[in-house]
């Protein structure tokens, strides 16, 4: 297990480029199951999870060629389809949380697919009742193996249909229209996730010879087609990424220009953090964050508290509420965050607390933090990463602590954040890993 020392104060200048975009990555590389022709997608990110993604897919018998650092070819024309029903099969499923995405692609293609509880962030429950609901219309049927604690999913034709998801899933969203684009007929799919990267997976499969419609809207329509074919296609810049770099910037910046971050599709983000009181400056296609040396949370028009709540797209994206939080540590005022979608994702602000910052835990799902306008720094202590967003919040508030700080469990930041800590000592952080 590795762990990152962090010695705090130092301030970050310069410019930074984010990664693509790991949720894309995860659906599109799952979507390439759809065609036995090739399929070239770049600007990949090559994170843990992606790469774990990346393996398995290779496993079950696809030929997968690095062209560059990023780009990938995928070839799915001979798949082991026998691996798939596999105990080595559905445990390396169980750990792997993108390994849900391969439902869809595999039922749409092949009529069957296994499915174990996927693993991932620890952040409560992750329920795939979408997922199944959704396939289900399509005509899918459902086994459950009692000794083997797996579903076995089946169906000789799936038939288009309209449907109203229970939720706009992003993933329930994707497993579904991949599954819908070789069924027979129409699927009209009302509540649809609408997330850019549930635009960009509908905008690769139309060009691989799909028939969608109502992209970047929360209902789609599907034509099924008999066939897919390869096509190329490059992801969008990771906009979680991006939003933790505006976070970086405001906590601990002297000048940060983030480049490239496809201003259109980061929605609300950037107006998250300017409810904080941080400046954000847009540059062509690119954010420049200046110094912060206060920065004031806003309040409501009737002078009420501030509330910052996640919600489906185009809502403010649960991902950065973590970072938001430890923001708001530093702010001037006092603001309410709202996490509506998991149970436990705020636990982590007991750490917070133990570094100084003043947060009420109200319950599961709420948290008020009192912003000390930088008149009391974070202390520096030792910390263990629970997941992927909170591992980074931690990060930002150990590179703003007074001292030297050590989070353990960092393979959590490795699954969403490429090479983090050299990309960061280059903005003049002063980051160590080590191996415990």
């Amino acid at each position: 297990m590795e762990s990152f020392i962090i010695e705090g104060g130092h301030l970050l200048k310069g410019t930074i480029t984010p990664q693509g975009a790991k949720n894309e990555s995860l659906q599109v590389i799952c979507a390439t199951l759809l065609t036995s022709e090739t399929v070239t997608i770049s600007n990949i990110p090559e994170i843990l999870d992606v790469k774990n993604l990346i393996h398995l897919l290779e496993e079950m018998g696809v030929k997968v060629e690095r062209h560059s650092k990023g780009c990938y070819a995928f070839t799915a024309d001979n798949l082991n389809l026998d691996y798939l029903s596999s105990d080595e099969f559905v445990k390396k499923c169980s750990s792997l949380r993108g390994s849900v995405l391969t439902i869809g692609p595999l039922l749409g293609r092949y009529g069957k697919a296994t499915v174990a509880k996927p693993g991932g962030d620890k952040i409560g429950r992750r329920r795939l009742d979408t997922h199944f609901l959704g396939l289900h219309n399509l005509g899918a049927t459902f086994h459950h193996v009692e000794g083997r604690n797996v579903y076995e999913i089946s169906s000789p034709q799936l038939q288009g249909t309209y449907m109203v998801l229970d939720e706009a899933s992003v993933t329930g969203t994707a497993n579904i229209i991949m599954a819908a684009v070789l069924a027979k007929g129409t699927t009209t799919i009302y509540n649809a996730a609408c997330e850019p990267y549930i635009q960009q997976l509908c905008k690769m499969l139309n060009s691989m010879g799909a028939r969608i419609s109502g992209i970047s809207s929360n209902l789609l329509t599907i034509e099924g087609v008999e066939q897919l074919h390869g096509t190329t296609h490059t992801l969008l810049p990771d906009m979680i990424e991006v939003g933790s770099f505006i976070g970086m910037a405001a906590m601990v910046g002297d000048g940060v220009r983030i480049k490239d971050v496809s201003i259109e599709n980061l929605g609300i983000i950037p107006d998250a953090f300017r409810r904080l009181g941080v400046k954000i400056e847009v540059d062509g296609d690119d954010l420049f964050i200046p110094r912060q040396e206060h920065y004031e949370v806003d309040s409501f028009i009737d002078g009420s508290i501030m509330t910052l709540a996640d919600a489906p797209w185009p809502g403010l994206t649960p991902d950065l509420l973590s970072v938001l939080i430890v923001v708001a540590t530093q702010a001037r005022g006092s603001v309410l965050f709202h996490q509506k979608m998991f149970e436990s994702r705020l636990f982590f602000t007991d750490k917070l607390t133990d570094m100084g910052a003043q947060i009420i835990l109200c319950d599961p799902h709420r948290a008020v933090v009192v912003g000390n306008d930088h008149s009391r720094r974070l202390r520096a202590g030792r910390m263990t990463s629970p997941d992927i967003r909170a591992g980074i919040a931690l990060l930002i508030a150990a590179m703003s602590a007074n001292g030297t700080s050590r989070i353990d469990n960092i393979a959590q930041i490795d699954r969403g954040y490429e090479d983090i800590e050299h990309r960061l000592n280059a903005l003049g952080a002063r980051i160590t890993r080590k191996e415990l």
